[in-house]
Parts: C-alpha cells; structure tokens; sequence
C-alpha cells in the first residue's frame, strides 16, 4: 500500500508482519524537486505479476520492483513535470502514466536480471550497482484535460483509456500512442475513479454522488446510479464478477449487483442494502480541526480496495478526507 505521506508499505496477512519498502532515488540531483512529497498514489502489477510499478521518491518519476522480493529494477525519469496519479500497465512490458501536468507517459521495462546488466556495464560484484534508469518512449498531453486521475487499458478493445479531474473520459491508441476520442461526462464534481468489468464490456466512473455505468464502445452513459448514502462520495470501485463493489468517502464500502441492476440487499432486512462500515482508524485530529468541528463524527474515506484471487477476502485502505487531518486505515474483510 502506498501513502500520502510518500512511504510504501507491505503487510503480510499470515503472520501480520509490516515492512517499509525503500523508495527509489536517482543519484542525479533534481534541477527544481518538489518543496513536499507527492505521496504514492498508485500500485500496480503486471499481468504476469513480475513486476510491480509504482512512484519514485519525488512522485514524478516512475519506479520498477521485481516480484515477489521487491528488488530494484529501474527508475523511469524526464517525463512528468508533476506528480503522477495513476499507472496501467498493457502487457508484462509495456507501461502507460498519467499524472497532475495532463500528460500520459508511455514506457518500456525491460525485465533484465541485474547481475548480468551490472557485469555488462563492467560493476564490481562486490559494489552496490548504481540504479538504472529509462526514459520514456513517448510523452503526450492528454488534449481537453486538467488532472490525469486514472487509467486502465482495455484489452479487448485495445484501447487505453484515462479519466481527467474535468469530468472528461480521453480514448487512446496504444501503438501509435495518440488520443482518438473524448467525451463528456454526466457528472461534474469529483471524477476520481475508473474501473471496468472482467470482460471490459463496461467502464464504471465515480464521482461526488454517483456511479456510471458507460458503454465501452461509444462512452455513452448506460445508466447512473446515486451512492445511496446523502452526502457520500465514491472514492473507489472494482468490479468482482457481477458485483460492483463502491468504496466511499463515509467509511462505507457498498455492493452493486449488476445482474440485478440493483445494490446487494440484507436477507434479514428486506430493502436494507448490505454496508461495510469501516472503523476509524487512527486519525491525528490537529489543533485545527479540533477548533473548526470539536464534536464532528469522523469516519475515514475508502481510497482504495482489492479482493484475494479467491474473491473470499477484500482488503481496504485509506484515511481521512479532510486535509486538516491526518490518519490512516487498513482493514481486510472475509
């Protein structure tokens, strides 16, 4: 799990051990490095689960680990001018960033074994190796967009498709590496998340409000759908075969069945929907905030989640919305 506060952390669910995993730094330094961290806002692996791509120290550049030991395999840099939000992998090589310049970054990793690049280069076995780094293949500003906040890749449709903070979906190729199309939104406010099916047969965009189902094939919004609590954000959303599962900014995590067309509801309580309610974690309340909200309840946003491949656990992450608080939560679920 990755934090705002710029650390990367693993825990293991067997023996509830915690490991601080170091960040990659380049040796170079940085002509204008960033006055605060950027913080790690995304984590991913390639399909063949080799690789994990995640940020660098400074959140501009793109860092390369080597599963399942996590060892060093390169820093991608002279891409981004400003913190990356959302990585996406295309194949076990290929790799597509997006970040807070409006720019999407395409890159290349070679899964090289490092003693054999190191030997090449004429290192000593017996010295630690300078860490390599890559640039990218190609770098475009995403055209219409302000922020880019996520991005996945459609296999089936070979098409990589980012979501900008203006409530803007952007389709691009990936070979020639350029954007086709965009369209707008039906939501405005808050356009945070992106997901889509097993399948890719459908997209889901969450936003301050709601939920949209949109056709992959024309960006049209097949149906919208309220979070269900007042005042609730969606702050995060995977699909888990039929079930849509909607992480929010009120510790609640809601399931949306999608065969149904309706959310998940309690066989005890008829018309009661089924709701993880998270605890509160720890959060810091800063002299601040004590004076602004004294008796505010408190309840952490849901940033992120992800089910075990046996789909019987699901894990959630995240901490307070509010940037006069600091705090954390982590919870796995079965």
């Amino acid at each position: 799990m990755g934090t705002k506060c710029n650390k990367i952390k693993l825990y293991n669910t067997d023996n509830h051990s915690l490991y601080s995993i170091p960040q990659l730094v380049h040796l170079a330094p940085e002509a204008n490095p960033p006055i605060t961290p950027h913080g790690v806002y995304t984590i991913k692996l390639n399909p063949s689960k080799t690789l994990m791509a995640t940020v660098g120290h400074l959140g501009r550049d793109v860092a390369i680990y080597r599963l399942p030991n996590l060892e060093p395999v390169c820093l991608g840099q002279k891409s981004h001018t400003e913190g990356i939000l959302d990585l996406c992998w295309l194949d076990d090589d290929f790799l597509v960033s997006g970040g807070m310049d409006r720019q999407m970054a395409l890159w290349r990793v070679d899964n090289y074994q490092q003693r054999s690049y190191f030997n090449d280069l004429g290192v000593d076995e017996d010295t630690e190796p300078p860490l390599p780094v890559i640039s990218p293949l190609r770098i475009k500003k995403c055209t219409g967009a302000d922020k880019v906040r996520a991005v996945i890749f459609n296999e089936r449709n070979s098409e990589i498709v980012s979501l900008s903070t203006n409530a803007f979906l952007h389709v691009w190729d990936p070979e020639r590496f350029y954007q086709k199309i965009s369209r707008k939104l039906p939501h405005a406010m808050e356009n945070v998340c992106l997901t889509q099916k097993d399948d890719a047969s459908l997209y889901a965009v969450g936003s301050k409000s709601h939920f949209t189902l949109l056709d992959p094939r024309t960006l049209h919004h097949v149906k919208k759908v309220s979070a269900r609590i007042n005042g609730c954000s969606v702050k995060s959303l995977s699909f888990h075969r039929d079930i849509l599962t909607i992480g929010t900014a009120v510790g609640a995590i809601l399931f949306y069945d999608m065969r149904a067309g309706k959310y998940m509801e309690s066989t005890m309580n008829s018309g009661r929907a089924v709701m993880l309610k998270c605890s509160r974690g720890f959060v810091h309340l800063e002299e601040a905030a004590m004076e602004l909200m004294p008796n505010a309840d408190y309840s952490p946003t849901i940033y992120t989640h992800c089910y075990d491949q046996s789909g019987t656990r699901l894990f959630a992450a995240g901490g307070p919305l509010s940037v006069t608080l600091r705090g954390h939560y982590a919870g796995i679920w079965r």
